[in-house]
């Protein structure tokens, strides 16, 4: 895949998805691969409509948020200090969250379409190579993925 690069503005969400419009210049830019996320790809291709690629963004999002992938490094999470003021969940209950929410939306899917959701939108792996490793047949993936972020957007509640 070749590296499409553009610049997006930094917000404390991270890079906000929208191009650089005139006006004032954003304070803080970030350089980011467009076509990074197979995801990513399909929707810039017109493949995917932006509601699926919010479906996908989201349970991307509860993956890695609930601490699935494999560690290959230390953890530099910020330790918890005890202060005022603070009510929003600890560290280990947004976790939790995020695991159930990830559990809930691959459930919605439905059986049989868990695979090519982990191997493209949690994986990270390109559409023909998770045709291949499934034994399906070339650009059946694409249908059956976008079946299956149609169940996770209903899910997530993404209009």
């Amino acid at each position: 895949m070749t590296r499409q690069l553009a610049e997006r503005e930094l917000t404390p969400e991270g890079p906000r998805r929208g191009a650089i419009k005139g006006g004032p210049r954003p304070r803080r830019t970030v350089t980011v691969n467009l076509s990074e996320s197979p995801l990513v790809w399909l929707h810039a291709r017109g493949h995917l409509p932006t509601r699926l690629l919010d479906a996908g963004e989201a349970l991307r999002a509860d993956y890695e948020r609930s601490a699935l992938p494999a560690n290959i490094t230390m953890r530099w999470d910020p330790v918890r200090v005890k202060s005022t003021g603070d009510r929003g969940l600890a560290p280990s209950e947004k976790q939790v969250a995020a695991r159930q929410r990830f559990d809930g939306a691959i459930r919605a899917a439905g059986k049989g379409l868990e695979d090519i959701l982990w191997r493209v939108v949690c994986a990270g792996e390109a559409l023909p190579e998770a045709e291949k490793s499934l034994g399906w047949p070339a650009r059946s993936g694409k249908l059956v993925l976008a079946i299956a972020l149609e169940r996770v957007a209903d899910y997530y509640r993404i209009t």
